[in-house]
């Protein structure tokens, strides 16, 4: 007779999900989201399927979840950041806390540039990069209202700089010998410091 297979390690509740979430992230950043399996996550974990359908409701909402705490964990760091200083503290700041989440969570960033299902896709830049353009947008609006400029321009600033951090994260995960992800940080912000500085409160189209 083939040998009784182990019963999973009991955990509480909140143990077993948090297990889960952080299989799957490393999962989703490794395969993608379409060649990671239920069976998989629920292998990785030593349990039934049953009880990641119980916790998630499926593979998607195990992806969610996991995308949801990446994106949080950005925006957080970044409010932090750009809560205090000067305009240019600021910046330096906000371009730090992300090359910081860069280096300290890989598999949270390849997530994020990674395929999603076809509920969160659209355009080529991956489509959740846009949520947490969004969400910085937010952040930016509050300070460009205190600064006087028109808040309704801030999702552009917004999607620039993280467009702009992301593709730099992205080339510095892959590099064979990347400077130190602080340095980069100082490279980004200085760029981006270098037309905020003179930001003009209604830019002009230019004439030819």
């Amino acid at each position: 007779m083939p040998a009784a297979r182990p019963r999973p390690e009991r955990l509480p509740a909140a143990a077993r999900r948090a297990q889960l979430v952080e299989i799957g992230r490393r999962l989703f950043a490794e395969r993608g989201y379409e060649a990671t399996s239920v069976e998989e996550i629920a292998e990785r974990a030593k349990v039934s399927k049953p009880i990641v359908y119980e916790h998630f409701g499926g593979k998607e909402g195990l992806y969610a979840v996991v995308v949801d705490r990446e994106i949080e964990h950005i925006v957080a760091s970044i409010e932090q950041a750009v809560s205090t200083g000067s305009p240019r503290a600021r910046l330096d700041g906000a371009a730090l806390a992300f090359m910081t989440y860069v280096k300290e969570r890989p598999d949270g960033f390849a997530v994020l540039l990674r395929d999603a299902p076809p509920s969160k896709r659209g355009g080529e830049m991956p489509a959740l990069m846009y949520d947490l353009a969004d969400r910085v947008g937010g952040i930016f609006a509050e300070i460009f209202r205190t600064a006087g400029y028109d808040a309704k321009a801030a999702p552009i600033y917004a999607h620039a700089l993280v467009g702009m951090v992301a593709f730099v994260g992205q080339w510095w995960t892959e590099a064979r010998k990347p400077p130190p992800a602080e340095v980069v940080a100082s490279h980004i912000a200085a760029l981006a410091w270098m037309g905020l500085r003179h930001l003009p409160r209604k830019p002009a189209a230019l004439v030819r």
